[in-house]
């Protein structure tokens, strides 16, 4: 038995939606699990593997902490990781190696959990709920406390969104970019994001660009962000005047986002290269499609892909997503 897991990138927040809304991007990890494969070998592949080397693997782990959760023995498995999603540059990158472990772990053991006990559990293990919900269930979402699912947004057929993201080369510490935020933010500041956020929502529920370009702006850590990546600011206001719906620092950077129509990708990536070139910032520029879809797993004898798609209920006995989480990877 060999199959291999794909779960998206994404980027979080989308302004002013701190640890709340999530965007699922096309850019793929995957993960191989290969049970005539040598037991227990690791196996990292893909163009940020060298970054991971001989750190913890994120989707082994997730994989042992189902089997834990379910009481359950995983089978001796190879793994092979593909990385493809940016490291530490605010795109999910560990949420993707997470939903991974879980859903190939998952499927090993014959789909023990339904699709909202791995949200749930990969909710507790990334410590919020916007990226794992991205890369699970794919598209626009928004991730509330107590819910079992998250609420989805968007999808192609109420509005045709691309993304155009600014990746540096150098990686952001999150712990920096989380260090970075005061402890407390001023009255107006969090009205503001309230007014912006509930715009944001309705604009990618009803697919009102209008609404969306006024939502995409923060007073809650952008502010504050920008100091750790002066790119940010000007990257925003260039990819805005580029015909941009909006921009935004992604998850806590030091990546930014830019959303707009199909037709104006090249414009925000050509002044993105000029503003980075200007600002003597080494980086990518990647025009990225939303996926619409997330997590799917690829059967290597059909090569046919199959959705994380299943309505059943949650297990009583996994544990709602909670605020505290373990990994070292919260924004």
């Amino acid at each position: 038995m060999r199959f291999t897991v794909r779960t998206p990138a994404s980027s979080a927040n989308l302004g002013p939606g701190f640890d709340a809304l999530g965007l699922a991007l096309g850019l793929w990890n995957e993960a191989t699990v290969d049970l005539s494969g040598e037991p227990g070998s690791v196996t990292l592949i893909g163009e940020e593997a060298a970054l991971l080397d001989g750190r913890e693997n994120l989707a082994l782990t997730a994989m042992r902490r189902l089997a834990d959760e379910t009481d359950r023995a995983l089978p001796p498995f190879a793994l092979t990781v593909r990385t493809d999603v940016p490291v530490a540059r605010g795109l999910g990158s560990s949420a993707a190696a997470l939903v991974a472990g879980l859903v190939a772990a998952n499927h090993l053991l014959g789909d023990a959990l339904s699709i909202q006990d791995l949200y749930s559990l990969a909710w507790q293990m990334e410590g919020h709920g916007d990226n794992v919900g991205a890369a699970l269930y794919g598209g626009a979402v928004m991730a509330v406390p107590e819910v079992p699912e998250p609420v989805q947004l968007l999808t192609h057929e109420r509005l045709d969104l691309c993304a155009v993201v600014f990746i540096p080369e150098e990686t952001g510490l999150t712990r920096a970019a989380r260090a970075a935020l005061p402890p407390q933010i001023p009255h107006a500041d969090a009205a503001f994001n309230l007014a912006a956020v509930g715009g944001l929502v309705l604009g990618l529920h009803t697919g009102d660009a209008r609404l969306i370009a006024a939502g995409m702006h923060d007073r809650l850590h952008e502010p504050y962000r920008a100091r750790l990546f002066p790119h940010l600011e000007p990257m925003a206001a260039a990819a805005r005047s580029a015909g941009a719906i909006g921009a935004c620092l992604s998850g806590a950077g030091p990546s930014v986002l830019a959303l707009c129509e199909p037709h104006r990708t090249e414009a925000v990536g050509d002044v993105w290269r000029s503003a980075a070139m200007s600002m003597g910032v080494q980086g990518d520029v990647r025009q990225l499609a939303v996926a619409p879809g997330g997590a799917e797993i690829i059967d290597e004898r059909t090569q046919t892909p199959r959705p994380i798609r299943v309505s059943t209920a949650p297990s009583p006995a996994t544990a709602r997503p909670t605020r505290s989480g373990t990994s070292a990877h919260q924004r």
